[in-house]
């Protein structure tokens, strides 16, 4: 039996197919469109397309800030992380002048005073600081507190050398001291000193100020020994200018005699007549009378008034620093030396 014809009027069926095919074509044909005109007249590009910066393009300023490295800070002074100071001069004229004109006029003068205890061991001062000398001082400025000298190196012409110290404090020791290259500390010490313990020697007759003793820097409370055996002639005269003040008499030998002044507060059974031991503590360090800092005056006298100098008429030795200690203050010495470079002992 063959199939039916279409009735005369009746559309004839088409395939559902065909028109899918044909709306997806016209879409995907737009699509294109879309993604060409974006490509060709500069149009965003969809997220994630990599993108080609011409020869021509000029990069985002912001992001090229932003990818920039940082700069490593600068190097920081050796001096300021320090805490130091450094004072280099050639001398032609007083050394307080010196070192005002290569420091300034609130440091110059101090300054001087605390330079000349370590020159006071290489020439007579003021005499023997010779124009051309040449000094280098590493320092540390305090409020209200003298400068604290950390090395210095002194070219002189009197001797013709090269001198240099640097303050360190060896272990086991209650305060720093000055040492010489060589492991030596800078000052003499006296045999059957009045003190022990002491930070620095802060005046000799040999300076330059007509000061008639030896003054030891030294806290209050520190034992005050006899350099002899004697007896006590006086205490306390003279208070405003002295303070707390101990004559002793030596018995025999030199009858020289001994004065220790501004002490701390004396026994009360310490009386003109007492008897002291060589070695033997007669009272303690202080700050009485007219001081300017806790430290001992230490004089000598001859039964006629004549001034001695105790580095003359005591025998004198310089300490040493332990082996065991060397390898660290020949560190110490090399750190400070390359603070005191240059110098302008090569001009």
């Amino acid at each position: 039996m063959r199939p039916s014809l279409p009735t005369l009027g009746q559309p004839p069926k088409r395939s559902r197919f065909g028109s899918v095919v044909l709306v997806s074509l016209v879409l995907g044909g737009v699509a294109g469109g879309v993604w060409w005109w974006k490509q060709n007249k500069g149009g965003m590009l969809p997220s994630g397309a990599p993108t080609a910066v011409t020869a021509n393009a000029t990069p985002d300023a912001g992001a090229a800030l932003a990818a920039a490295p940082t700069p490593p800070p600068p190097p920081a002074d050796p001096l300021v992380a320090a805490g130091l100071a450094r004072a280099s001069v050639k001398i032609d004229g007083p050394l307080e002048t010196a070192l005002v004109q290569g420091t300034d006029p609130t440091v110059g003068p101090a300054l001087a005073q605390v330079v000349t205890r370590s020159l006071v061991w290489w020439v007579a001062v003021p005499n023997e600081i010779l124009r051309g000398d040449t000094l280098d001082v590493l320092y540390q400025v305090r409020p209200n507190e003298e400068p604290l000298v950390h090395a210095v190196r002194f070219t002189s012409n009197k001797t013709g050398q090269t001198h240099a110290a640097y303050r360190f404090q060896a272990q086991g020791d209650s305060n720093a001291r000055y040492y010489l290259p060589s492991g030596e500390e800078m000052e003499m010490r006296l045999e059957h000193s009045p003190l022990e313990h002491y930070e620095q020697i802060t005046s000799l007759l040999r300076d330059g100020r007509r000061h008639k003793g030896v003054d030891f820097k030294a806290a209050v409370g520190t034992p005050v020994k006899a350099p002899f055996t004697g007896i006590v002639k006086r205490k306390n005269w003279n208070f405003s200018g002295n303070g707390n003040c101990v004559e002793l008499e030596e018995l025999g030998g030199k009858r020289r005699r001994a004065l220790f002044l501004h002490l701390s507060e004396l026994p009360r059974d310490l009386k003109p007549g007492t008897r002291f031991s060589t070695g033997q503590v007669i009272a303690a360090s202080g700050n009485s009378g007219r001081s300017f800092a806790p430290h001992l005056h230490y004089q000598l006298m001859t039964q006629d008034d004549r001034v001695l100098d105790p580095f003359d008429s005591h025998r004198t030795f310089r300490r040493s620093l332990p082996q065991e200690q060397r390898s660290a203050l020949e560190a110490e010495i090399r750190r400070l030396d390359s603070l005191l470079a240059p110098s302008v002992a090569g001009n």
